[in-house]
């Protein structure tokens, strides 16, 4: 009884469609062949559209082009390094202890996280890149009369001077008259070497023969405005949706759409920087992006979400064919 009944079962329910006998026409297929022509047919309009669409072969940003472009910027951030005043040296964790780092509400990864990548700005950035290299007999003097100071000592320096260059407008030639110590000399003893293009090899290498870490390098770089400029130019500023896969590509990283998304709203990019939502727009954006990508993964847990696809077909409209032989369920 139980073989007839599965004798008149539907033949769908019985066996798969995949495993059926093919019973249509047959035509000889050369696969070598259509392999050679797709081969040849894909290079051509790869050279084609390469030609078209590609993206511009822009220079990389070195420190040297930022020294030779820009060196009155690059002589006030070397001084803003030595005087704890950029904002690497003030950013807080993961590179130093200067601030609390950004937090909202409870939640404070940076605090929790701590210093796992300390950077001593002026250290690591100008005292000594300078004494990586033989240098003239006034750098060699600046050099040792800010050794031989106390870290107070330093500070007051660095931070009268950077106060007096300020107040000049960036003009080291009119800065009023002080007590600066060895900074003006350090300052420039640090933008010539990057004008000659010594700086970019020492940073680079940083005592470490294959260099994959380059943090130090671009933190450097954003403390001046030169990396800034070239991201305005590159409409790249997070409220013009900055983001691009290669150097000048357009349209850029279209997966990461979502995420430049928020900045592009106005709380988040406002120009007050005491505004909260756009001092802590960073972390706001990241939890959002968080909270969504959870309800992306829990997606086939979520009731309601994940019956969408029932209410909303969509599937079986492109696998029309397969679901005409099956039986409905």
């Amino acid at each position: 009884m139980t073989t007839r009944t599965a004798d008149r079962a539907p033949a769908a329910k019985r066996a798969d469609i995949a495993s059926r006998e093919w019973k249509g026409p047959w035509r000889r297929y050369d696969i070598v062949k259509e392999g050679v022509i797709a081969l040849v047919v894909v290079s051509i309009l790869t050279v084609l559209l390469a030609g078209l669409f590609s993206s511009p072969d822009e220079p990389p940003l070195t420190f040297q082009g930022w020294a030779t472009s820009a060196p009155d910027n690059f002589y006030a951030t070397a001084v803003q390094e030595l005087a704890g005043t950029s904002t690497s040296a003030g950013y807080g964790p993961p590179y130093n202890t200067a601030a609390d780092g950004i937090s909202v509400g409870p939640l404070a990864p940076q605090q929790r996280f701590g210093v796992t990548h300390p950077v001593d700005a002026a250290n690591d950035f100008v005292i000594t890149p300078l004494r990586s290299q033989l240098q003239s007999a006034d750098v060699t003097d600046a050099l040792a009369t800010w050794d031989s100071a106390s870290s107070d000592q330093q500070t007051a320096w660095a931070t009268d001077y950077d106060t007096a260059l300020t107040d000049a407008d960036g003009d080291a030639t009119k800065v009023a008259d002080g007590d600066y110590g060895p900074v003006p000399v350090l300052a420039q003893g640090l933008t010539d070497m990057a004008s000659a293009g010594a700086l970019d090899g020492i940073l680079m290498s940083q005592g470490v023969f294959y260099q994959t870490d380059f943090t130090k390098q671009i933190l450097f770089l954003g403390d001046g405005s030169y990396l800034d400029d070239a991201a305005t130019a590159a409409h790249l500023q997070g409220n013009t949706w900055g983001m691009m896969n290669e150097t000048g590509s357009y349209p850029g990283q279209a997966w990461l759409w979502l995420y430049s998304f928020w900045y592009q709203i106005p709380q988040f990019n406002s120009d007050n920087p005491d505004d909260y939502l756009t001092s802590h727009a960073d972390a706001i954006i990241f939890y959002i992006m968080a909270v969504l990508s959870l309800v992306l993964l829990l997606l086939p847990f979520i009731p309601g979400l994940r019956s969408i696809p029932r209410w909303i077909p969509i599937h079986r409209l492109i696998w029309r064919d397969f679901y005409r032989t099956q039986p409905k369920s």
